[in-house]
């Protein structure tokens, strides 16, 4: 992708799963990654992954429920790469799928502190080096769920939501700084978050399967589906698109 190799980025949640793929799909294009985890171990993981291709990345522990803690994760970055922040990708997240009326005030508040407050404190701690500069670029990972609902995700399709309307708010805030927000919304995808999400032995199979039957394209998703995506939306060849929203599911949602 053009003007990528030589920038710096941070990426949330890319101890594993879709971050993972996605930061290390970055490092290969030669982006420096702040591979933020709020586990040492898979980030750890990521950067030696990284490494071990030929890239570059830095470990960087921190929950991004905690804005104290996210301003001086992105100050240790750029202080380690001695350049600001160009690309972030909002990918950390979050769910137990439960229906609404059984869950309680207490789940409520964690799916929304990491779906929902996280990205909100993790950009709001890069956006403003970002338009003091005149350039950026923010990806959000949303879901479909945000645009369609699901079932058993009543809280989180409701965060995933508001990111989309946010970044499409916070986008035509920052155009004019040069700074671009869009939303790739995964559809069902084979991560750890999926095995929780449906569960294992012949139940989590039979969900799987009706999954699957809903996917055009035959299948659920993978994580190394949407890294291509994420780097061209942080690429010079996006740099005239802002404030969309793209869904990345095998056909399962077709918007006009």
């Amino acid at each position: 992708m053009r003007g990528l190799k030589g920038k710096t980025a941070i990426v949330t949640g890319a101890g594993s799963g879709i971050g993972r793929a996605i930061a290390l799909r970055l490092a290969a294009e030669g982006v420096t990654v702040g591979v933020f985890d709020v586990s040492e171990k898979g980030a750890g993981e990521t950067v030696a992954a990284i490494e071990a291709a030929g890239g570059k990345a830095v470990v960087a522990v921190a929950d991004i429920t905690d804005y104290t803690a996210v301003v001086a994760a992105v100050q240790a970055f750029e202080s380690s790469t001695g350049a600001g922040t160009d690309i972030l990708v909002n990918n950390a997240g979050w769910d137990t799928p439960m229906p609404f009326l059984k869950t309680d005030e207490a789940f409520w508040k964690k799916v929304v502190a990491i779906n929902w407050f996280g990205p909100l404190h993790v950009t709001h701690a890069v956006a403003q080096g970002m338009a003091a500069r005149k350039s950026g670029r923010i990806v959000n990972i949303a879901s479909d769920a945000g645009r369609v609902g699901s079932s058993g995700e009543v809280i989180y399709s409701g965060c995933k939501g508001a990111t989309i309307a946010f970044a499409k708010a916070l986008a035509r805030e920052l155009a004019r700084s040069n700074v671009t927000i869009n939303n790739v919304c995964p559809g069902p995808t084979d991560t750890p978050a999926m095995e929780a999400f449906v569960g294992t032995g012949e139940q989590g199979q039979k969900i799987r399967d009706a999954m699957v039957r809903g996917v055009p394209l035959g299948r659920i998703g993978v994580p190394e589906d949407y890294p291509g995506l994420v780097a061209f939306l942080a690429s010079d060849d996006a740099a005239f698109m802002t404030g969309q929203t793209i869904s990345v599911s095998g056909g399962l949602t077709m918007h006009g």
